[in-house]
């Protein structure tokens, strides 16, 4: 009989140390790949703290956005109302610079027809003073040879009556102005 227990404990011991080898490459593996998961585990979660910081920054830049927004929404609000206001305002002044211009203008209208009218009355009261230095004149001559026929004396009443006797009229002329 061969010695089946030794040689069961041959194969016994070797599959004890093949089982001890795999075992030991099974936990080499094992922790080789845990090392290389909790070195990618740290990696990704300084990706996640970097991304994390990331966002929060792109947080704080949007809510200064958000506030820089508003104040601008806010600032083009009061210039849209200012506008406007300015809308307002120069529209009433233009308004009243209208009334102003139609008033001057009616005020001129009436300036015109008054100074037409004026000057026709100065023309009628030119046209009388003419007429009457006419008829001073005709009645100096008149004096003036009466004058001279009284001082020479030797003129009869006959000579007196064939002198002519000159007749003037006066006709005021109507002038229409052209203003």
């Amino acid at each position: 009989r061969p010695d089946l227990a030794a040689a069961l404990r041959e194969l016994r011991s070797q599959y004890e140390a093949l089982a001890a080898r795999n075992l030991q490459a099974a936990e080499d593996w094992y922790r080789a790949r845990c090392a290389r998961l909790h070195e990618r585990a740290a990696r990704s979660q300084e990706a996640v703290r970097a991304s994390r910081r990331e966002a929060g920054e792109c947080r704080r830049q949007l809510q200064a956005r958000l506030v820089e927004m508003e104040s601008l929404r806010g600032a083009h609000q009061s210039l849209e109302r200012q506008l406007q206001e300015l809308e307002e305002r120069h529209n009433a002044e233009a308004a009243g610079l209208q009334d102003t211009i139609g008033q001057l203008e009616d005020d001129l209208r009436n300036t015109k027809n008054e100074m037409a009218r004026h000057l026709r009355e100065y023309q009628d009261l030119l046209n009388v003073k003419m007429a009457l230095d006419i008829e001073i004149a005709a009645y100096r001559k008149l004096l003036e040879g009466e004058e001279n026929l009284f001082n020479m004396g030797s003129v009869g009443l006959p000579s007196l009556n064939s002198l002519p006797s000159p007749t003037y009229s006066f006709q005021p002329r109507s002038f229409s102005s052209s203003t």
